[in-house]
């Protein structure tokens, strides 16, 4: 009977915003279909299917119908922007390890965040290093204004109940906090950092505390999906009363994970898939794996197309997980980079780096990300796929010149 009212609920809200009426049908449905399989949260007002979404009850939420359903808007609708690169863990996954040049002051991480809404981005991701240790953190978020999501991904280092509290004032409507394992040891083990687990839970109370929405990014090994050892995190995780669980497997973006050993296949992403829609029917926490959305039978991969990151030195690329740039925005206006970008990625109805890391490892000269002059001779070699689900309804609109 809960299920049911969530789903009356969510229907009551998508039609209250009666632009959405003008969606192509298709499109809809498809949507409608795919946004069933969560559970629809009520955080302090806020109507949530998952952080990778805006409320379904926000300014955001109709920026993505007007802009992207119904203009077509050619710009990206996510994004992410590294604040900092300093961090004090020491993961060997992690995306930004060997970046480096001049940081981007305040100022200019400010004018690129509104340079990106004007090209259509209504969710955006604060990333790092570890984004708290940014001194300017609040005043960035303040600066994004509501009509945009606002997740900020977080060790959970640097936090104070203060800190916390300003954020939430500023416009933060999601937190991601960084938790591998239920095991402190193990966790402390795979950040490279003793007490990395106690900051991460010390974090997690603290933003429940005061009503903002928390995950839990998590990067699930092939050890633990064999060892059926997801689900012992999972309700790990519910037991501390984790609103969602946000999950990926490493991705192939640093030379330790360039083999083929370390990519999970196609049977292994469905497990955890099925996984996923169990965990979500259940009801106790929302599951949201990165491959479900990112799959071919959803949205596939939007790298370079719907999807821009910007790291803590003004390097534009597809995504977090693609060590390659673009073209650097104090060289270039982030409009320009994305469109130059944008012409080399389709999307595709998979991930970009688990399909292309053996071509990243071959024009890598020992620094991240790979130049632009060898990012551009490696898109030369890239072979895209067929589209996912929803660019096929998507894009076929404008091809039959609707």
């Amino acid at each position: 009977m809960a299920e049911f009212r969530d789903k009356l609920i969510l229907v009551k809200v998508l039609l209250s915003n009666m632009q959405i009426i003008k969606v192509k049908p298709s499109i809809n449905w498809f949507l409608t279909k795919y946004m069933a399989k969560f559970n629809l949260l009520n955080v302090d007002g806020q109507l949530i299917i998952h952080s990778h979404l805006p409320s379904v009850n926000s300014k955001a939420f109709t920026r993505f119908i007007n802009e992207h359903l119904l203009a077509r808007t050619e710009g990206p609708s996510h994004a992410q922007i590294s604040l900092t690169n300093a961090c004090p863990q020491k993961c060997e996954f992690c995306y930004n390890k060997g970046r480096n040049g001049e940081l981007l002051n305040t100022t200019e991480i400010k004018q690129v965040i509104q340079d990106l809404k004007k090209m259509g981005v209504f969710w955006l991701g604060f990333t790092g290093g570890e984004p708290l240790l940014n001194k300017d953190i609040v005043e960035i978020v303040r600066s994004v204004g509501d009509d945009c999501a606002i997740k900020l991904f977080t060790t959970g280092y640097n936090l104070t109940e203060e800190l916390a509290a300003e954020l939430k004032k500023a416009g933060l409507l999601y937190v991601s906090i960084s938790l591998d394992h239920w095991e402190e040891e193990e966790h402390d083990r795979i950040r490279g950092s003793i007490g990395a687990f106690r900051t991460a839970q010390r974090a997690i109370d603290i933003f429940k505390s005061i009503g903002v929405h928390v995950s839990v990014s998590s990067v699930i090994s092939r050890e633990m999906l064999q060892g059926d050892q997801v689900q012992e995190f999972l309700k790990f995780l519910i037991s501390i009363g984790i609103h969602e669980a946000w999950l990926s497997e490493a991705k192939p973006t640093v030379e330790a994970l360039w083999n083929k050993s370390a990519v999970f296949t196609e049977e292994e992403r469905l497990s955890l898939v099925s996984l996923q829609d169990k965990y979500n029917k259940e009801g106790k926490i929302t599951v949201n794996y990165l491959g479900h959305f990112e799959g071919g039978e959803h949205f596939g991969c939007n790298a370079g197309n719907k999807m821009i990151y910007l790291d803590a030195f003004g390097e534009v690329s597809p995504c977090v997980f693609t060590p390659m740039t673009f073209g650097n925005i104090r060289d270039k206006q982030v409009q320009t980079l994305f469109s130059e970008m944008k012409e080399y990625f389709p999307s595709e109805s998979c991930c970009f780096i688990n399909k292309n890391y053996e071509l990243v490892k071959k024009y890598y000269k020992g620094q991240s990300p790979i130049s632009k002059e060898d990012t551009m001779k490696m898109m030369k070699e890239v072979r895209f796929g067929p589209l996912s689900v929803f660019s096929r309804l998507y894009y076929k609109r404008r091809n039959m010149g609707e």
